[in-house]
């Protein structure tokens, strides 16, 4: 089980290079990198590894004792990591030395109780390496320089770590998780969304648009069934990236689809469906994810008994290429039938992971034929020699014709609906790949 592999938690005051770390710990650009404080808003997950053993890692967003709201939910953001880490690494700055502030974190670690390791980032040379000294003061032991951005330090830290570590259970495996993603254009509600399902404040909800800058990978299990949830940043327009760090964000958003096997699309009842909800629809289609259509908010639209029906017409109208996508009408702020999602989510991902034998397809694809005969070109008739499943998530089928140019689009559509008939494929795109076999 995921729960089972011990967990790291990178904690620390803004802007001391926490995600430089994280990004050296777990060997890829993760968590985003900038020069501005406060860049990184929401923890950041995911799985390393030193002398295989793995951990989970947790970038947090910096430890802030200001009084402004936002600074005041990254703080609880921070605390929520220390209650779920089984290792803190304090993370500090040789170049400031000690802060006010790092006393004030400090004091907050040692009242967790958990074990703390001390990091001070930023130690590039010699000179720098033999200033950390002061930072015995702060109570937490021995302080381990590094150099986030040259890769100095890490070994002894790691070594620290790895005796730190309690044993796990390695019997894991990500394949077995319900992957899924929320997207959408920002302030849709998808933070909420998220919260909702977790029933604890995980990921910060703000009204601020591009409030969630990372994707947030959490899981979940119900009824037997374990998921993995990623909350995107809100896709933005190409003409709207303005940092460099939403950039990241828009980026990342794409990488979070491809690492979910389910899309849920995110709509915002109230302003109803506009060109860029095509556009992150897309995104999705064209990986060839699983899809649902959230229609979220659905609470505050003023509703008659043909509300529900309209707007699925309108759904279907502006979403034609996603026909096999079910429709789901929820509200984040009351959880109405949100508690549906889960078990279509399992449905969904069954679907995409089914294998069809070639016999069981070919007797599709024989009715099919019988029922709508193949079309002619010229004189000459498409002839459908064979058809087998060649992958699954999504599922993929291929089809040997005598000439590839005799299948026109409107049959292969054809066949498809046929095997949505036959095996259902709910909230998943199929793929055909017709091959030519002249023998």
């Amino acid at each position: 089980m995921m729960d089972e592999i011990p967990v790291v938690a990178l904690v620390g005051r803004p802007n001391v290079g926490k995600s430089t770390i994280f990004n050296r710990l777990v060997g890829d650009r993760i968590s985003i990198v900038n020069d501005l404080p406060g860049v990184t808003r929401d923890r950041i997950y995911a799985t390393a590894e030193w002398l295989g053993k793995p951990f989970r890692l947790i970038d947090t967003g910096g430890i802030d004792l200001g009084n402004t709201p936002l600074n005041d939910q990254v703080k609880y953001q921070a605390e929520l990591a220390i209650e779920e880490a089984d290792i803190i690494i304090m993370v500090t700055s040789v170049r400031e030395g000690i802060t006010h502030e790092d006393e004030r974190v400090a004091q907050m670690l040692l009242r967790s109780g958990k074990p703390v390791l001390l990091a001070i980032n930023k130690a590039d040379n010699p000179e720098q390496r033999q200033m950390i000294y002061e930072f015995y003061s702060l109570g937490l032991g021995e302080p381990y320089p590094v150099s986030g951005s040259h890769g100095t330090g890490f070994g002894d830290l790691l070594d620290a770590l790895f005796q730190a570590l309690p044993e796990h259970d390695a019997s894991f495996d990500l394949d077995e998780y319900v992957k899924f993603c929320f997207i959408g254009r920002p302030n849709v509600g998808k933070s909420s969304l998220v919260n909702r399902i977790l029933n604890e404040e995980r990921v910060i909800v703000s009204n601020i648009e591009g409030t969630t800058r990372e994707a947030v990978d959490t899981h979940f299990t119900e009824d037997g069934t374990d998921y993995l949830m990623i909350d995107t940043a809100g896709i933005r327009k190409r003409g709207k990236v303005w940092e460099s760090t939403e950039k990241y964000s828009v980026m990342r958003a794409q990488a979070a689809i491809d690492r979910s096997d389910i899309a849920c699309i995110v709509i915002d009842a109230e302003t109803g469906i506009i060109e860029q909800d095509k556009r992150v629809a897309g995104l999705a289609y064209e990986a060839g994810k699983g899809i649902v259509i959230i229609v979220n908010k659905w609470d505050l639209v003023d509703k008659d008994n043909k509300s529900f029906d309209e707007f699925t017409d309108k759904i279907r109208q502006e979403f034609q290429y996603l026909s096999f996508a079910p429709v789901l009408f929820v509200s984040a702020k009351t959880g109405q039938r949100l508690h549906r999602l889960p078990q279509l989510l399992k449905e969904i991902h069954d679907v995409r992971h089914q294998r069809i034998q070639s016999s069981t397809l070919n007797t599709v694809v024989s009715d099919a034929v019988a029922m709508n005969p193949t079309p002619t070109d010229k004189g000459r008739r498409l002839k459908i020699f064979y058809m087998t499943q060649v992958a699954t998530n999504p599922p993929t089928f291929v089809v040997f014709v005598n000439d590839v140019d005799l299948m026109h689009f409107s049959y292969q559509r054809y066949l498809e609906n046929k095997l949505r008939e036959s095996f259902g494929f709910i909230g998943t795109p199929i793929r055909i790949l017709v091959r030519e076999n002249k023998n």
